[in-house]
């Protein structure tokens, strides 16, 4: 194979490996969340075998990728000039929409069950099955992967096809045992810190949001007259950064209270 081993494509393969980093880390938090309905005692093996069969799938959605991008940007369902809606749907479009729907009525309901939680162990809590929460793992690694994907079909563009899935499968095999190695990190650090457990489940709400509005704008989908624009990565990591910091400021000042409320209480 041609151009697989020169400088260019070498460092062709390491923007692929970063750009799996950084398009994963939505998709490591909702495994690290997702993996926690588990029975603890599995919660580690549901989290690598979960993030492992995914990765076999990314491949072969990739080689189905390289082999139908048509069919997938097709449009097999439209409506236009209509005051009220307007659209085009292909199956990438359906793929990104479904995927945000289901991250959003995640967020939602866990945070509605936190809002609600009563005062109880968290091992009195109904577990799902372990086959269960793998099967959403791998369902939501999928639809996740579909933008890295296709923005590493076009980092790759000019290359021959067989190049191509060479150094593609490299990156995602090498992103998906980064995401396996930091999986538990994020999970441990997670159930070590709790009050970051709604910090994540904001930032998991903005993913759905974020994924909707990509859909809608694959899908040309018009509301009233206006055009759904797919929100800037540069604005979802403005707004992340914000949640962060807002949430360490508040923690801080959370910790700097309780400490002025004990020196007051020593003092009387």
């Amino acid at each position: 194979m041609e151009g697989l081993f020169t400088i260019d494509s070498l460092f062709t393969l390491l923007m692929l490996v970063l750009l799996q980093v950084v398009l994963g880390f939505d998709n490591l938090l909702y495994i690290s969340l997702e993996s926690r309905k588990a029975p603890v005692e599995n919660q580690s093996h549901v989290r690598k075998l979960g993030v492992g069969l995914a990765i076999v799938l990314r491949i072969v959605l990739l080689f189905v990728l390289m082999s139908l991008i048509q069919f997938f940007q097709e449009p097999f369902a439209s409506l236009h000039d209509n005051n009220y809606i307007e659209f085009s749907f292909n199956v990438h479009s359906v793929i990104v929409l479904l995927g945000g729907i289901f991250i959003m009525y995640t967020a939602i309901k866990e945070i509605w069950h936190m809002m609600n939680m009563k005062e109880h162990n968290e091992t009195d809590e109904p577990k799902a099955s372990v086959s269960k929460v793998i099967l959403w793992i791998v369902i939501m690694n999928l639809v996740f992967s579909f933008d890295s994907i296709l923005s590493a079909m076009a980092l790759t563009s000019g290359m021959e096809f067989k190049a191509q899935m060479v150094l593609m499968s490299i990156a995602i095999i090498s992103g998906g045992i980064l995401m396996i190695i930091m999986a538990d990190k994020v999970s441990d650090f997670l159930a070590k810190n709790r009050m970051y457990e709604v910090l994540g489940l904001f930032i998991l709400l903005i993913v759905g949001i974020m994924l909707l509005s990509e859909g809608g704008h694959l899908a040309h989908l018009k509301l009233f007259g206006n055009k759904i624009n797919a929100m800037n990565k540069a604005t979802f990591y403005f707004v992340i950064i914000v949640l962060v910091l807002i949430d360490i400021v508040q923690g801080k000042y959370h910790k700097n209270l309780l400490k002025a409320r004990q020196s007051t209480e020593t003092n009387v």
